[in-house]
């Protein structure tokens, strides 16, 4: 079963709701056990809450029938969202690098992307501590600036709702001719 640090949504999360186009559609990446994907559906967005854990996909059905959920295997099926674009897009304490380009692809002109997991550090206070799953310091920022216009990003120990390890980012993608779509 899919966990989270914490039931209540990531005041990160919180903070940038503002900027999602309002009934915009967002994808909950790897939602979990919905808590986001839930906040999201109450303010009105459209909501897609994907994880590979459908007993949390049936809670959250059970809870808000309007958020559409999708069961798939991020890491070994394919992408289930070629084609498709998304107002915004909210990935918490999940990290998959292959599915990065994805996520760009992903978000509309102007589209929201809020991301917030671990990184590097984070191995001192338990798990994720592999490698694979730990951010590099500044990556995130490495992968999004070609595409992508930086509203806000913390990397650095917090202490709640745990202590921990994390970076944290909220861009938006811009229209530029220049760059690849």
């Amino acid at each position: 079963m899919t966990t989270h640090m914490s039931e209540k949504p990531s005041p990160w999360v919180e903070r940038f709701l503002p900027l999602i186009t309002a009934g915009g559609s967002v994808l909950d990446l790897a939602c979990g056990q919905g808590r986001h994907s839930l906040l999201l559906a109450q303010l009105g967005y459209r909501v897609e809450a994907v994880d590979r854990d459908v007993e949390a996909l049936a809670r959250i059905s059970a809870r808000a029938p309007g958020i559409a959920t999708r069961a798939a295997d991020l890491e070994g099926g394919p992408w289930p969202y070629h084609g498709c674009v998304f107002d915004a897009i909210v990935v918490t304490n999940y990290l998959f690098r292959p599915l990065l380009p994805m996520l760009l692809n992903a978000l509309e002109v102007n589209g929201v992307l809020i991301y917030e997991t671990f990184m590097v550090g984070n191995e001192r206070f338990g798990k994720p501590a592999n490698p694979a799953f730990l951010l590099r310091p500044g990556e995130l920022l490495e992968v999004v600036r070609p595409r992508l216009s930086v509203v806000a990003f913390e990397q650095g120990q917090v202490d709640t709702p745990r202590p921990a390890v994390v970076q944290r980012l909220c861009a938006t993608r811009r229209l530029d001719p220049l760059l690849p779509a």
